[in-house]
C-alpha cells in the first residue's frame, strides 16, 4: 500500500511539474507549481520524513501561495498573465535533459538491487539539533539572503518614475 501511495504521489509530482513548464498562463503555472510541491511533500510523508514533509508544506507551498498573489496583483491585465513559455534555446535544453536522464538511469541501475527498510524513524529531533546547533548560523544567513532577494524583487518590479517637467517645459 505504501508503494502505491509513493508511485501515485510521484506521478502527480511529475505531471504537475510538466504543467509548470507547458502551461501558457502564468497563474496556471503557479498553481501547478503548488501542486508539484505538495506532491513532493506527500512523497516525503510516504518515506517517513516527517520534518521535511512539514517544512515542505509550510515553506514552499505557502511560498507558492504568495507567488500566486504577486502574479495576480503585479500583472494588471489578464493579457499579461499569458506569455510565451518557450524560447529559442529548446535544443540546448533538450540536450541537457538527455544527459541528465542518462545520468539518472545509470544511478538507478547502480542501486537496482538495494531494498529500502520498511519502517522509518522520526527525524525531527535530530534535524532540530542540527538546525539549532551547528547549522544555526548558515540557516540564518540563508534567510537573510532570501529576504534581500525578496526586497530586490519588489524594487525591480516597480516601474521607473517618469521625469518631472519644470514650469518652462524643460526636463530635469
Amino acid at each position: 500500500m505504501a508503494e502505491l501511495a509513493f508511485y501515485c504521489l510521484a506521478a502527480v509530482t511529475l505531471l504537475s511539474a510538466l504543467g509548470v513548464v507547458l502551461f501558457r498562463n502564468a497563474l496556471h503555472s503557479a498553481l501547478s507549481l503548488g501542486l508539484c510541491l505538495a506532491g513532493v511533500a506527500g512523497v516525503f510523508a510516504s518515506l517517513s520524513a516527517d520534518f521535511l514533509f512539514a517544512s515542505q508544506i509550510l515553506i514552499y507551498v505557502g511560498g507558492v501561495a504568495v507567488l500566486i498573489l504577486f502574479v495576480v496583483l503585479l500583472s494588471g491585465r489578464a493579457s499579461e498573465l499569458r506569455m510565451r513559455q518557450v524560447n529559442g534555446q529548446w535544443l540546448a535544453a533538450l540536450l541537457v535533459c538527455a544527459v541528465l536522464l542518462q545520468g539518472m538511469l545509470r544511478t538507478i541501475a547502480a542501486y537496482r538491487d538495494v531494498v529500502a527498510g520498511q519502517g522509518g524513524a522520526p527525524t525531527t529531533q535530530n534535524l532540530a539539533r542540527l538546525l539549532l546547533g551547528d547549522q544555526a548560523l548558515p540557516f540564518e544567513l540563508i534567510s537573510l539572503i532570501l529576504l534581500a532577494a525578496l526586497a530586490g524583487a519588489v524594487i525591480f518590479s516597480k516601474p521607473d518614475p517618469a521625469p518631472e517637467e519644470t514650469k518652462h517645459g524643460c526636463l530635469l
